[in-house]
This record gives C-alpha cells, sequence and structure tokens, in this order.
C-alpha cells in the first residue's frame, strides 16, 4: 500500500470493533480498513459498529455517511456465544474458528466460551458440527458501538494480533519439521583412488586364484 493510504488505513482500522466477524466480506478488520482507504469498499459495512460506527468511519475517510448496508447484516446489541456443555463432542471446530481465542477446551473435552473476551462474531456457531452454541444476548437496550467500547476493540485485536503470530509460529514449526534437511559433511571425505585400484587387483587376483584352483581339480579328478 502507498503510505498515504496505509496512514489512513490505521486510523480508520481504530474506530472497527474488532470483532473479525468478516461480515463485511473481508477476512477481518484490517483487510476492510485497507479497502476502505484504497476506495475498494465502502464505509457502510461493518454491522457490529453499526450506525456510530459508521459515521466514525465516515469522519476518518471524509465521506458521506451511509446507511447500514442491509446485505452484510443489521445493527444489534452485542451477543455472547454460550457453549451446551451436555452436548459438546469436544471436536475443537469452535476453537479453531475464533478469531480471539476466547474459547478453551481440548479434544474429546467439553469446550467453554470466556465471555469477557468473546466478541459476538458467531464465527464458531457455524463451525460446531453438532449445533451446541447458540447467541446470547448480552445487553439487549444498547446496540453497535454503544454496546462495545474502545478498551474491548483493543483487546479484541491485540488478541487476534497474537492469535494470528501463534498460529504462523506452529505453521513454520510444522513446516521445518516436515521439511528433510541435508547437511553437509563436517569432514570432507578424501578418497585414494589408488587404495581403491589396489584392493580390487587383490580382490580380481583371489578370485581368479580360486577359479585356476577349482579347474586344476577338476582335471585331476
Amino acid at each position: 500500500m502507498a503510505a498515504t493510504a496505509a496512514a489512513l488505513a490505521d486510523r480508520l482500522e481504530a474506530v472497527l470493533p474488532q470483532t473479525q466477524c468478516t461480515r463485511c466480506g473481508y477476512p477481518d478488520c484490517r483487510r476492510y480498513a485497507e479497502a476502505m482507504a484504497e476506495r475498494r469498499a465502502p464505509i457502510n459495512r461493518c454491522p457490529p459498529g453499526g450506525a456510530e460506527g459508521i459515521a466514525r468511519l465516515a469522519a476518518v475517510a471524509g465521506g458521506e455517511v451511509l446507511p447500514l448496508d442491509p446485505a452484510c447484516g443489521r445493527e444489534g446489541p452485542r451477543s455472547l456465544a454460550v457453549i451446551d456443555e451436555a452436548w459438546c463432542i469436544g471436536c475443537t471446530l469452535c476453537i479453531k474458528a475464533c478469531p480471539v481465542d476466547c474459547i478453551v477446551g481440548a479434544s474429546k473435552w467439553m469446550h467453554t466460551v470466556i465471555a469477557g473476551q468473546c466478541t459476538g462474531c458467531e464465527l464458531c456457531v457455524a463451525a460446531c458440527p453438532v449445533d451446541c452454541i447458540a447467541m446470547v444476548v448480552d445487553d439487549a437496550t444498547v446496540t453497535g458501538w454503544a454496546a462495545w467500547s474502545p478498551a474491548r476493540a483493543g483487546d479484541a485485536r491485540e488478541r487476534y494480533r497474537r492469535r494470528n503470530a501463534r498460529l504462523a509460529d506452529a505453521a513454520a514449526q510444522s513446516t521445518g519439521r516436515a521439511a528433510i534437511e541435508i547437511r553437509p559433511p563436517l569432514h570432507p571425505i578424501t578418497v585414494n583412488t589408488a587404495d581403491d585400484e589396489s584392493a580390487l587387483r587383490r580382490k580380481q587376483a583371489i578370485v581368479a586364484s580360486a577359479i585356476a584352483r577349482a579347474r586344476a581339480k577338476t582335471r585331476s579328478g
């Protein structure tokens, strides 16, 4: 990105709620911010931010305040994911789907959501193969940015950054283990051609002698 577009993307990202929900059509908030900075996406595609979020984006981008694009969803109160532990099979798919690592558990063991860290992205709901995750409204009286806060957004962004770093590190280690590393010998191996030829001649002489003895024995018999 050009320096000016990158700087604008930084400012736009700072006023996004950091739910990483992908409802805007981009993989995460940063990619949406970059698309807006490069004028490839409008500012009205973030349902979690709601009308106030669009106004904040317009103030940064210098554009017109638009109504929320209904194709992306609708503004609503903050919801939290809740796992029905009686039905959880411990498949870990929800853990892999959570962009902020707020689901804890282990394979074949019950999982649970850390409510204070849940962004309400809903990505875990689609990932669950047994439909044991439901979204529960946290506070029905507030929606959009009123149901969120810059502090929570900052915490979510940091958790998302740490998760990406952890996954990248794990992928690098996996690649390193899978690769076959060929190293040169610490000391060069010297080959004495003369010695090799001498040993070969000795072997040939022994074989020839054995053959000669066998023939001589056959003739004498």
